[in-house]
C-alpha cells in the first residue's frame, strides 16, 4: 500500500464501508511526541469523514508495543474507532486488541514471505508491481542512468539545441519555441506508448531542453492524463510522511507515468527539475505518494530552489486529495493550450 517495505513506521489504514479509502505513513514517533503525532492523523482523518482505521507499527528495536496503545488510546479519545492494532518486530507481527494468546501468542506470529501470499499472485495477475524491498531501494527506481549508452547520446544532442531566448527573441519567436516544445512532449509520449522507450535522441534532447520553459511544462503536466494515455485495472494505494491518499479506482497497466519515470532518469544536471515534479504531481494523483516525494527530493538535489517543488512539498504536506490535482490539470490544461496554440 505504501510502495515499500516500511521500517521504523507507522501505517494508519482508514476504513470506510468496510474498504480501505486512503493510507498514511509516518515516522515511528518517540514516547514524548504520541499525542501530537495521533493529532495530526485525526486532523487527517476528520477532513476525510474517516472514523474507522486500522493501524500497523512496524517497531523500531529499541520500542515496544505499548506505544502503539497510546497511539490508539489517544485516537479513540477523539471519536476514531480502532479496528485492528497491530505491531510488527523482528518479523514476527501480533494484535494488540487481541487477547487470544493461542491466536496472538506474545511472541508474536511469523510473517509469511510476501512472495507466497495469495495477495502477491492477485496483484501480479492485475499488473501492480510488488513494493520495494526498502526505502532505498525506491530511490534507487528514479536515480540517475544518464552515464549509461542512452543517456550519453541523449546528453551529446542536448548541446545543439538553443535555450528559448527570452530577453533577445521576439513574442512570436518565443512562441514558436514554445510550441515546438510542447509537440515534442506529446511526441515523445506517443514514441514511449508504442515502443516502450523512445528511438530518437533528438527528440528527447529537445524535450529536456523545451521543459526548462514553464509553459511547455505545465502543458507536460497537463497531457499527463491517465484516462488518455492508459489500459484500465483496479490500482493499489501509496502514501507517505502524513500525506493522506484517497484510494483511485482505477490505475493503468501502462500510464504515462512509465515515460516521466524513464525520462526522469535520463535527464543529465540542470534538466532535472522539471521532470521530476511532473512525476512527483502525476505520482501523487496515482495514489503514490511515496514515490512523489522520492521525486520531489531528485528536483530538489537538481535546483534547490525550484519553484514548483517547492509548491508541491507543501501541498503534499498539507494533506490535498489526489482528486484535487486531477481537478487543476483539467481546468489548467485548456488554457495553456490557447495560450500556446491558439492562432494569433
Amino acid at each position: 500500500m505504501v510502495g515499500y517495505h516500511p521500517s521504523n513506521s507507522l501505517v494508519i489504514m482508514a476504513m470506510r464501508e468496510d474498504h480501505i479509502s486512503m493510507a498514511m505513513r509516518v515516522d515511528f514517533p518517540p514516547f514524548e511526541a504520541t499525542e501530537e503525532i495521533a493529532t495530526n492523523i485525526y486532523r487527517h482523518l476528520s477532513r476525510a469523514s474517516i472514523d474507522e482505521v486500522i493501524l500497523v507499527g512496524y517497531l523500531p528495536s529499541h520500542l515496544s508495543g505499548n506505544l502503539l496503545l497510546g497511539i490508539s488510546d489517544v485516537l479513540r479519545a477523539l471519536g476514531v474507532s480502532i479496528k485492528e492494532a497491530i505491531v510488527v518486530y523482528n518479523d514476527r507481527y501480533r494484535s494488540t486488541i487481541c487477547d487470544d494468546q493461542e491466536c496472538c501468542p506474545p511472541e508474536g506470529n511469523p510473517i509469511q514471505l510476501l512472495s507466497d501470499s495469495r495477495i502477491t499472485a492477485e496483484q501480479v495477475a492485475l499488473g501492480n508491481p510488488l513494493p520495494f524491498l526498502d526505502l532505498p531501494a525506491m530511490r534507487q527506481s528514479i536515480a540517475s542512468r544518464q552515464e549509461g549508452r542512452e543517456g550519453k547520446k541523449i546528453h551529446s544532442a542536448i548541446q545543439f539545441i538553443d535555450v528559448i531566448d527570452y530577453d533577445g527573441a521576439d513574442a512570436l519567436a518565443i512562441l514558436a519555441s514554445q510550441r515546438e516544445g510542447a509537440n515534442a512532449v506529446s511526441d515523445f509520449v506517443d514514441r514511449f506508448k508504442e515502443r516502450g522507450a523512445p528511438d530518437d535522441a533528438e527528440v528527447v534532447a529537445l524535450v529536456l531542453v523545451r521543459l526548462l520553459d514553464l509553459q511547455v511544462r505545465d502543458y507536460a503536466m497537463g497531457i499527463s492524463n491517465p484516462e488518455r494515455y492508459s489500459a484500465s485495472r483496479p490500482s493499489g494505494i501509496a502514501d507517505d510522511v502524513g500525506v493522506t491518499h484517497p484510494v483511485n479506482e482505477l490505475q493503468s497497466i501502462w500510464n504515462i507515468g512509465d515515460a516521466w519515470r524513464w525520462l526522469l532518469t535520463m535527464a543529465p544536471p540542470g534538466y532535472v527539475a522539471p521532470v521530476a515534479v511532473i512525476f512527483a504531481a502525476f505520482c501523487y494523483e496515482q495514489g503514490e505518494g511515496a514515490l512523489a516525494q522520492r521525486s520531489l527530493d531528485r528536483a530538489f538535489d537538481d535546483d534547490s530552489s525550484y519553484q514548483m517543488a517547492k509548491l508541491l512539498r507543501r501541498t503534499f504536506a498539507a494533506g490535498w486529495p489526489p482528486s484535487a490535482f486531477t481537478q487543476m490539470r483539467a481546468d489548467l490544461h485548456p488554457k495553456i493550450c490557447a495560450a500556446l496554440f491558439a492562432p494569433a
